[in-house]
């Protein structure tokens, strides 16, 4: 038999740990591994001779922005960005315009993925109505998402309709969500405390950035650190997997590790911006560009110490795009500027770049873009790691190509990172979906609409065999 691909010379990154091999794919998936004599008649043959070849990032927090926010970023151009940044798998998330609560706005944001993405997808719904949990859940999606937070002075980043507050409700959803299988994702805030906090910041006139970060991390960290808390203690009492967003603090961190210890099915991840764009340095360097939030040097010694020994389970981007007229205003009006900051363009880079420092093991880093979000999100078996019969969907990387970050490389519509100026000594080469090239060269070589939803083993086994049966 002729294969359709062979990778040669390369040191693949497995889940048994990295070996001198060579990647065999056909027909979209991973073929088997050979040694670099073996005789294999290929109709391609990539040359990966000293380099890493790794797992596809799975990146289960993507804004999109599409539908109603395209000004900022679309399904398209964040591809494009994932596909340059090694993310073979996205999950977008629902606050959009509609909001994707339902199975009208979830068939419609399908429907735009399956035209226009270049990498493989999926979508986290917010279950805000209770009755359109269940019939969300079986069109495939692999997670839910709410927000524990309403925008002040703003109606974004978290439109109406995608946030729950009164903790009666939130169990209630959980315990729907319980029996589908899925996880939830929680953006953890509470609303109370932060209303008292940030009060007393704009009753002073601090309406700046420092003032912003400074009320979001007040008392180390107390907004986050309680709505945890209660997110853990609904968890346990429901048995909902629950997944914590934007992890930042060391109570929190604390709480995650004795909640798994206590056996609550929990993971939680970690942004780009929490170990890359936190220090006090950039919120008075970047100002609104630097926020998302700002972590302090104890809590962010925590988060890498999380990532280290695993109680972070998985890195994901909160890739969230904003104009630069979107971020301006926030130099003297920090609370009217739409927060966060696009990440996923480079998030995987980042995290080889730490590799390179000492600050993670290689196997931790491919764990956390890759291996593990495919565990929790169920995908085991088809994406996430470099297995005989998982989806070839692959990324090969120069561990020793320093370069520096620029503007004039950004892929997105708001076409300015944070990372600018920033020297890191890993390069992407090459990206491939299911055994295609999607980035190569130095160039974004997908076809939009070549992605496709990103389903459970089961679900694509039973698709098969319905195809099968036509």
């Amino acid at each position: 038999m002729t294969i359709d691909l062979r990778i040669a010379g390369g040191v693949v990154v497995t889940p048994s740990g990295p070996t001198t091999a060579d990647l065999l794919v056909h027909d979209g998936r991973i073929a088997g591994l050979v040694a670099p004599d073996v005789a294999v008649d290929s109709d391609r043959t990539i040359d990966a001779t000293g380099r890493l070849v790794l797992p596809g990032m799975v990146d289960v927090h993507v804004h999109t922005r599409e539908p109603g926010y395209e000004h900022k970023d679309d399904i398209l151009t964040t591809t494009r960005q994932a596909a340059a940044g090694g993310v073979t798998t996205i999950f977008g998330m629902p606050n959009l315009n509609p909001p994707t609560v339902d199975v009208e706005t979830l068939t419609d944001v399908f429907e735009r993925y399956g035209s226009t993405s270049l990498v493989d997808w999926n979508h986290n719904p917010a279950p805000t109505k209770f009755d359109e949990i269940v019939p969300m859940a079986e069109m495939g999606i692999r997670a839910f998402k709410i927000y524990m937070v309403v925008d002040t002075g703003r109606t974004y980043p978290h439109p109406a309709g995608t946030g729950i507050h009164d903790h009666g409700h939130l169990l209630e959803i959980m315990d729907r969500i319980a029996g589908t299988g899925v996880r939830f994702i929680v953006h953890p805030h509470d609303q109370a405390l932060m209303d008292y906090i940030e009060g007393r910041y704009l009753a002073r006139g601090e309406n700046t950035p420092q003032g912003y970060a400074s009320a979001y991390a007040e008392r180390e960290g107390v907004i986050w650190d309680t709505a945890i808390d209660v997110v853990l203690r609904l968890a346990e009492a429901s048995g909902c997997p629950v997944h914590i967003a934007h992890i930042q603090t060391r109570r929190s961190i604390e709480a995650v590790r004795r909640a798994k210890a206590a056996g609550v099915d929990v993971t939680c991840e970690v942004n780009h911006w929490a170990p890359f764009l936190s220090t006090w340095k950039d919120v008075e360097t970047l100002g609104p560009y630097a926020l998302s939030y700002w972590v302090p040097d104890d809590n962010r010694a925590a988060v890498w110490e999380g990532m280290r020994d695993g109680t972070i389970d998985i890195a994901s981007s909160d890739h969230a795009p904003h104009t630069r007229e979107e971020k301006e205003i926030g130099w003297t009006e920090m609370w009217s500027a739409h927060t966060g900051t696009p990440g996923i363009q480079y998030y995987y880079e980042l995290m080889l770049d730490a590799v390179n420092r000492g600050e993670l093991t290689l196997e931790r880093a491919v764990d956390m873009v890759a291996r593990i979000p495919a565990e929790k999100f169920g995908l085991a078996g088809t994406k996430g790691t470099l297995e005989v019969g998982a989806d070839a969907d692959v990324v090969i990387a120069d561990m020793q190509h320093e370069w520096t970050i620029t503007n004039d490389d950004v892929l997105s519509k708001t076409g300015w990172t944070p990372y600018d100026g920033r020297t890191i000594s890993t390069r992407i080469e090459r990206t491939i979906v299911r055994g295609r090239d999607v980035y190569a060269d130095g160039a974004v070589v997908g076809e939009p609409g070549y992605g496709k939803l990103a389903a459970a083993p089961a679900e694509l086994a039973a698709e098969a065999a319905g195809t099968e049966g036509n």
